[in-house]
């Protein structure tokens, strides 16, 4: 018998990526090879299967382009510390871990205690009980020296346009100079979720509607690069299956509305305007 969970409707929504990393992991041409997935599904109760529909793919998709933004900039810096925020079950410190840089796995007590039966704290990784709504948390994570690098992925579009807005104004004030990246979702994608397969079979709904990146600039966020599923990093296209980068470029040829609405951010935080909303 698996490991029984009880989770909140926006925290179940990590099953998915979950799911689509271990399926991922199961194809000889894999791109994360994430074969800890796998044996977090397996040891889970829960019925994955009802999963299914592009959602898994692009969270394998998704998943490989921030690795590409948060590998990329540990060239640069290797001490870096690492918040992810709202980190589900990631294994994304194992994917990138280069042995000198700190970590910290934030997310919410229910998800965090689900967590805690997978993974262990170490000297250089730390699990955190907490919200990226919150504050409390920013000392906790505040190493002097260090670069700070947030990564917060399908976490911020479950929530409200205004609780996105002040999270966002708090992170930029807090974490000055940093690199933070997060995906943006529009107008089409969050009024097609009804159509989605993977939310039929789920309660929560993404919420916060952004168009145009450039806009949360009036939240202290300057943007350096943005990708879609049809443009990312050469470096990360290479490892794609052929039946991703040839279909996401003939998807946004027939419909780019389909490609362009989603995209994949990396910011770095500046002051907040004055009077943003």
């Amino acid at each position: 018998m698996g490991e029984a969970i009880s989770l909140g409707e926006v925290q179940e929504t990590l099953l998915v990526p979950l799911y689509g990393r271990a399926q991922d992991a199961g194809r000889p041409d894999s791109i994360l090879c994430d074969t800890k997935a796998i044996e977090l599904v397996s040891a889970i109760d829960y019925d994955f299967a009802k999963f299914r529909g592009p959602s898994l793919g692009g969270s394998v998709l998704r998943a490989s382009i921030f690795d590409e933004y948060l590998r990329s900039h540990l060239t640069d810096h290797p001490d870096t510390t690492v918040v992810d925020l709202g980190c589900g079950l990631s294994t994304r410190f194992d994917r990138l871990d280069n042995g000198r840089l700190h970590w910290f796995d934030l997310d919410l007590p229910d998800t965090m205690a689900l967590r805690r039966k997978f993974f262990t704290d170490s000297d250089r990784y730390t699990m955190i009980d907490g919200s990226i709504l919150d504050t409390d948390w920013f000392d906790r994570v505040r190493e002097p020296g260090n670069p700070v690098f947030l990564v917060s992925e399908a976490v911020l579009l479950y929530f409200s346009t205004e609780s996105v807005h002040a999270a966002l104004d708090q992170i930029a004030e807090g974490f000055p100079g940093s690199k933070l990246i997060l995906d943006t979702g529009g107008k089409l994608m969050m009024g097609s979720q009804d159509r989605n397969p993977v939310f039929k079979q789920l309660t929560a709904r993404m919420k916060w509607v952004c168009d145009d990146p450039h806009t949360l600039m009036d939240h202290g966020l300057r943007l350096l690069d943005s990708r879609t599923f049809a443009s990312p990093q050469p470096v990360v296209a290479k490892r794609w299956p052929r039946r991703y980068r040839v279909g996401m470029k003939v998807l946004r040829a027939v419909f780019p509305p389909a490609v362009t609405a989603y995209k994949l951010n990396l910011f770095e935080t500046t002051a907040p305007v004055s009077g943003g909303d």
